[in-house]
């Protein structure tokens, strides 16, 4: 360095500590060493390569440009605070810059030194998983200070949740069982009736957020806010007047069987609702039911009296005809104590 090369009496070199001391009057130290001065020198040169270490103790240093860098081993630079860098070279293979040349400074000088890369302001994002609020002081790439912002602006803070959402996706929400079937019956009345029933697809419900969630992010301040969100309640703003009033009548939650039991319709393929009920439960049925005003025939699961699988079909006529007679020879030695009659569309109670 000049300093090394030329002595501390050098006239230029006093010259230009001379100098910097005046620029520097509003600097908060008494006193601007010869070292410092050298450092200050180098940091005014080049501030992009101002850096900080990265641990106490270390030898692995950011540079406020944003460039890792490693000082030599056995450096006696090693664990100093702050440095000037003067020179520095990196090979691309390498992850690092290496250190050659630099000074020690202190924070206050790298202030000075780099005060074009200094940034005060607030954050609130979404980082790390959740929502970070907090107000920061940085030079360049290097924190200087961070700490929590106590009252977020809101419209930030409903952002930083919306992004934080789209990122995460909708399993962010906790999806229980009224929420997961209103969903699947949203998405049945979609699929089978079309607009103005709302689209419910991951990519409509992220997109349209702000809308149908907008109460619930505009009260959390964080992710475990979100994952106590009551999502059943929020999707139902999707709907308008009109298709709120006629839900349970186009995709009714439960059905009414024969045998007197209302029996939960399962809409998890919106092509093809599906109601899963014993044998004995359809009795009295001479056809399957329709929904979504009659458009569509719910295909029926038809169980054994030990809920076991005996067929699938939406055209219960036929299966009457053909396909009920085998089922009867086969289980009413097996399950005695159940009805089969012959006539199974005649009232029967199972």
């Amino acid at each position: 360095m000049w300093r090394q090369q030329r002595g501390s009496g050098d006239r230029q070199w006093q010259t230009e500590v001379r100098r910097l001391r005046a620029e520097a009057g509003d600097w908060p130290r008494t006193e601007l060493t010869d070292d410092l001065a050298a450092g200050l020198v180098v940091g005014l040169a080049y501030p992009e390569r101002l850096a900080r270490v990265r641990q106490p103790g270390g030898t692995e240093y950011l540079m406020v440009g944003g460039t890792a860098a490693n000082l030599a081993p056995g450096s006696v630079l090693a664990g100093v605070a702050w440095l000037a860098i003067a020179v520095a070279d990196r090979d691309p293979r390498q992850p690092a810059a290496r250190i050659r040349s630099a000074a020690a400074i202190d924070e206050a000088t790298a202030r000075v030194a780099g005060a074009g890369h200094l940034v005060r302001g607030q954050e609130v994002a979404w980082s790390g998983g959740d929502v970070v609020a907090r107000e920061f002081e940085r030079l360049g790439a290097v924190t200087l200070v961070e700490r929590p912002l106590p009252d977020p602006d809101r419209d930030a803070l409903d952002r930083a949740l919306l992004e934080g959402l789209r990122r995460e996706g909708l399993p962010l929400l906790p999806w229980d069982r009224d929420a997961r079937g209103l969903r699947e019956r949203l998405a049945f009345c979609r699929h089978a009736l079309g607009a103005p029933w709302p689209d419910v697809s991951d990519d409509a419900l992220l997109r349209t957020a702000g809308e149908w969630l907008g109460p619930e992010l505009h009260a959390a301040r964080r992710r475990a806010d979100l994952e106590r969100v009551d999502v059943a309640t929020a999707l139902r703003r999707l709907l308008p007047w009109p298709q709120a009033a006629a839900l349970d009548r186009v995709a009714p939650e439960r059905l009414l069987v024969p045998g007197g039991s209302r029996l939960r319709v399962d809409y998890a393929d919106p092509q093809a609702p599906v109601l899963a009920l014993r044998v004995q439960e359809a009795f009295g049925w001479q056809r399957a039911p329709v929904i979504a005003d009659g458009r569509v025939t719910v295909l029926l699961h038809l169980l054994s009296p030990a809920r076991r699988p005996v067929a699938v079909t939406a055209d219960l006529e036929s299966f009457w005809r053909t396909g009920y007679p085998r089922v009867r020879a086969e289980l009413r030695g097996r399950y005695p104590r159940h009805a089969w009659p012959e006539d199974p569309t005649a009232p029967s109670r199972p």
